[in-house]
């Protein structure tokens, strides 16, 4: 049966562990055809009664790799258009005659490739594309019956056989960085594979409160209620199925929350016809523990591994939560936890919940996906009405639901908050090739910079996978657009660096080798407290709040020649998907003058600060958050 003949309007995304594997789902909704998320080894048989299309999603492994996911080779064969994205694309051309080899050159971010426009994938573009691409293997030679309809450089970067409709591309076109990535998208899904395009957020929304009510029953539910979007909205969106009577809303304070963050909550949310709850919990998160593969953590306030403080917040967050059920006076049996998680949330944690695929990476455990989460997931007691939504989902959901733009707007802020914007280190991160890399990174000072290794690891996202590496800083006068093109070029060969930032003030000539000793001390916290409060009033007074997806604020334990002091970091990232997107270049997408306010406000009323520093990194290889 072919496409023609199928009256299927589904998709079937086959996972073969991508971090991005819920944005080609994303990407594929917001054009108005349904999808699902599956194993890659989903037998053929099913997928040609069920679906109307596949599309292979990008993944960690090689193909000819001993862990490379399992999958029916009748995929190929059954008829169905195809659409192989990365990993995808390599098994496509490895599985139908073609080879794939490691070379030595990768490709790990935002890169122009050269496409043949005839090709009915790339229909009504241009030939030269921006796109991201994020790969170590590569296809050299393709299968018989296919053609090669894009090139990087001299590296295959798209593969066709247009008459069994089996398409690959070694970039992925469901991020913002890829461009054109909806246009390609929507180039397969309605010129090639024949779909309607009529699926609709409102579809979601009944099926949510359907589930909630199946889920629920006659039990009550307990919102944990940050003061973000997610929390704000999964509020709202059980409420309207189970009735304010049946919902508890409850706000933790954790010691780690913004500038009256709490106090600004419960005030929000109560105009809103929503009581709130604030618990003091500072103390308890801060002498916290927790276990670790058996192994008890040290206590809150002297851990400096981010997976560590992570889920110590996480499962402290569940024994408070137990305790305020206790003390509501209703039987515990009786009442479930509903949480805001997202689905870019259980992606990056590589969540037991998701059905398509163990293969993932985790980035970074959320605070909601703990060990604790998951086995109150697997016992039906945690209700996740936004499982299934990417933020912008949420916030359209979020005005359907009347929530007033001030909530529905406020920059996205970490369930465990100022404690992991804040780089904890007993001593500085330094390997045995700290001086090789550092004179590797001469390569790039194009004459008035200086650019070397701060001794801290910050988070990243490189080919799929999740790195742990160096942070690099470039100093010297500010040409922002020669910073920006320095920092995207940096770690496609220095792959020891996942993040680059620049440094305000005067040009650092020696290396870097010292750091304050920072764990989670309440001078530190008031620290960075001070500076996000800061940086959050400019960007409000600018109204720079919606252009400026998110703008975290980081402290990290770097002195530049003053033993005690910390540095801060400013992060900024623009983005649809809230899994990729760019760093705001100043004097394009914040103005200068905006940038240098807050550089010299917090050097000024924050103590104890040596540099702030400019985060210049994409997502990838940068992950959003630095840890």
């Amino acid at each position: 049966m072919n496409s023609d003949q199928n009256t299927s309007q589904k998709l079937a995304i086959l996972d073969a562990g991508a971090q991005y594997g819920k944005l080609i789902d994303r990407s594929i909704r917001e054009l108005g055809v349904e999808s699902e998320l599956l194993p890659m080894s989903t037998p053929a048989a099913e997928l040609q009664k069920s679906y109307r299309a596949i599309i292979i999603s990008g993944g960690p492994e090689s193909v000819y790799g001993e862990n490379a996911p399992q999958f029916d080779p009748q995929i190929f064969q059954i008829g169905l258009p195809l659409l192989g994205i990365c990993y995808g694309m390599q098994l496509l051309a490895y599985e139908t005659g073609g080879h794939v080899e490691k070379l030595p050159q990768r490709e790990d971010g935002p890169a122009q490739i050269s496409i043949v426009t005839s090709s009915p994938l790339f229909a009504e573009l241009e030939p030269q594309q921006d796109v991201l691409l994020t790969h170590g293997d590569s296809v050299t030679q393709v299968g018989q019956g296919f053609s090669v309809i894009a090139k990087s450089g001299e590296l295959i970067a798209g593969i066709e056989d247009p008459q069994k409709k089996l398409f690959g591309v070694q970039f992925h076109p469901e991020v913002d960085l890829t461009i054109n990535g909806q246009k390609i998208l929507s180039n397969f899904l309605f010129n090639i594979a024949g779909f309607s395009g009529s699926f609709t957020i409102e579809d979601r929304e009944e099926k949510a409160i359907r589930e909630i009510k199946a889920q629920v029953g006659s039990k009550k539910a307990l919102v944990l209620v940050s003061g973000g979007v997610d929390s704000t909205v999964a509020a709202a969106l059980v409420t309207k199925a189970l009735g304010q009577e049946n919902v508890f809303a409850i706000h933790i304070d954790t010691g780690f929350m913004r500038k009256d963050e709490s106090k600004t909550v419960k005030l929000a949310l109560e105009k809103n016809g929503l009581p709130l709850r604030v618990i003091d919990a500072q103390d308890e998160f801060a002498y916290a523990t927790t276990h670790i593969k058996n192994e008890e953590t040290p206590k809150l306030n002297e851990a400096t591994e981010p997976e560590q403080k992570r889920k110590i917040i996480g499962d402290t967050y569940i024994k408070v939560t137990e305790k305020a059920v206790q003390s509501l006076k209703v039987n515990a049996d009786a009442i479930l936890l509903v949480q805001g998680t997202l689905r870019p949330d259980l992606i990056e944690s590589a969540s037991n919940s998701l059905k398509s695929s163990h293969k993932a990476d985790t980035i970074k455990t959320h605070h909601n996906d703990t060990e604790l989460v998951r086995k109150l997931r697997e016992e039906g007691k945690v209700v996740e009405p936004l499982r299934d939504y990417h933020k912008y989902e949420v916030r359209q959901l979020g005005e359907k639901l009347g929530l007033p733009s001030e909530l529905i707007w406020r920059q996205p802020f970490p369930g465990p908050g100022l404690a992991i914007r804040i780089l904890c280190a007993n001593e500085p991160y330094m390997t045995s090739d700290f001086k090789e890399i550092n004179h590797q990174l001469k390569a790039f000072e194009r004459g008035k910079y200086s650019i070397t290794l701060l001794p801290v690891r910050t988070v990243g996202v490189q080919g799929d996978g999740r790195t742990y590496s160096y942070l690099a800083g470039i100093s010297g006068p500010a040409n922002w657009t020669e910073l920006m093109e320095i920092a995207k070029e940096i770690p496609k060969t220095v792959h020891s660096v996942n993040r680059i930032v620049y440094i305000f003030g005067e040009k650092i000539s020696g290396p870097i080798t010292e750091i304050t000793q920072t764990t989670l001390t309440p001078d530190v916290i008031e620290q960075l407290r001070e500076a996000d409060a800061i940086v959050n009033e400019i960007l409000l007074k600018n109204n720079l709040v919606k252009s400026l997806s998110q703008v975290p604020v980081i402290s990290f334990p770097v002195h530049f020649g003053i033993p005690g002091n910390h540095s801060i970091g400013i992060r900024t990232i623009i983005t649809r998907d809230f899994m990729t997107g760019i760093p705001a270049t100043p004097g394009v997408h914040i103005p200068v003058p905006v940038l240098e306010e807050m550089v010299q406000r917090i050097l000024k009323e924050v103590p104890k600060i040596s540099r702030v520093v400019y985060d210049l990194t994409s997502k990838p290889p940068g992950t959003t958050e630095w840890e």
